[in-house]
């Protein structure tokens, strides 16, 4: 398994990156854990899907962004999915301390919990919201750094999607934030600097999706990602070219992303083989959390590993947490929403579920452990 790029790969993680940018501006309680440079405030932009290799394979379109790249990449943590990674970010700690493990996950209840919805999908396909059923606070019921930051008395804003005001994952990981809803770049970057401008201490977590978007539609590479690429690149030089003395801007992602081959995907759902001992399949395409039937594990691990084959790499619970790919501390009631048995696609396959037939078509995909997921960027501008 040489190919995997483990969580503590690298000397910084996504998870470090608010507190150390709240010890970077001397806030008491915080330790600058990346070594950044001292400053007053800070804002750090979020840019879904940007893996640090897809930047530099396109740097040429990307022009602000390498020049401010430091060359350290950090690790995204497990699964590289947007849900677990915003925890991550938000509460300064890996998935199995906060407890989203994934794109989706089982719940109490025996169904799956969406956190980007925050909704459950019962066996006829309906979705139902869970904010009252499983409420955020208790499914992540650590402090986030935002909450630490208020109390340390910075001056803490989110610059979102304003849709994002109040959802189960603003909730759940960066809930005690000032939410400064946005609608496009202009005011994603207006409201950065408006931030910036105000009497330190400030810290200000904005947030871009639509690279992430296009890289699921039309492929990470594709012209049309390559466009959204150069606008993110004006995006932050129009930011960083207007920092105030003192402040400074990082940008950094979620995951990459990897190009996918949909057509050669085995299917979960209608292989009779795969789905001999299943009861559920939770987490994506790229990484599945596969829950069984009391004392089928050692069966339907055997099953995966010889379907699978050479595409991915099946191992149990207990091998994942031993490998640390959840990090270091497993919470309270964590373990349960682990799958019992993990299968992480290797290459650009995919391992589908006809109970998502939109998700396994798309043709940008991400989640599992290579280096195009693992590795995020550390950029910065200083004022």
């Amino acid at each position: 398994m040489d190919w995997i790029v483990a969580p503590d790969a690298a000397e910084w993680q996504l998870a470090d990156t608010l507190p150390s940018a709240l010890g970077a501006m001397g806030t008491a309680g915080f330790t600058d854990r990346i070594g950044l440079p001292e400053c007053s405030s800070a804002a750090v932009l979020l840019v879904d899907g940007l893996g640090w290799r897809l930047l530099r394979e396109h740097a040429a379109d990307a022009p602000t962004l390498s020049e401010l790249d430091t060359a350290r990449p950090g690790t995204a943590g497990f699964p590289t999915t947007t849900a677990t990674s915003i925890a991550s970010l938000g509460t300064g700690c890996c998935s199995g301390e906060h407890g989203v493990v994934g794109y989706s996950f089982a719940e109490p209840g025996g169904a799956l919990l969406r956190p980007l919805s925050w909704t459950r999908r019962d066996g006829s396909g309906q979705d139902t919201s869970m904010l009252a059923a499983w409420p955020p606070e208790t499914v992540q019921p650590n402090r986030t750094v935002p909450q630490r930051a208020v109390a340390a008395g910075v001056d803490t804003r989110l610059v979102v999607p304003a849709e994002f005001e109040g959802t189960g994952l603003t909730r759940a990981a960066l809930r005690g934030g000032d939410v400064r809803g946005v609608h496009a770049l202009g005011d994603l970057a207006s409201q950065l600097l408006a931030a910036m401008a105000e009497p330190a201490p400030v810290l200000c977590y904005g947030y871009h999706g639509q690279l992430d978007m296009l890289g699921h539609v039309h492929g990470p590479g594709s012209p049309p990602w390559r466009m959204q690429l150069r606008q993110v690149d004006r995006l932050v030089e129009s930011v960083a070219e207007r920092l105030p003395a003192g402040s400074q801007l990082l940008v950094v992602a979620d995951h990459g992303m990897v190009p996918s081959d949909p057509g050669r995907a085995p299917d979960v759902d209608t292989d009779e083989e795969l789905a001999r001992g299943v009861r559920l399949v939770g987490g994506e395409v790229r990484v599945r959390h596969v829950y069984t039937e009391p004392g089928a594990t050692p069966d339907v691990l055997d099953t995966w590993r010889e379907k699978l084959g050479s595409d991915a790499v099946v191992v149990t619970a207990e091998e994942a947490v031993e490998a640390g790919w959840f990090g270091a501390v497993i919470s309270e009631g964590v373990r349960a929403r682990i799958g019992d048995v993990i299968a992480l696609a290797r290459h650009n396959g995919v391992i589908r579920s006809s109970a998502e037939p939109n998700a396994a078509a798309l043709l940008g995909q991400h989640g599992s452990l290579t280096a195009d997921e693992q590795y995020v960027p550390l950029l910065l501008a200083r004022g």
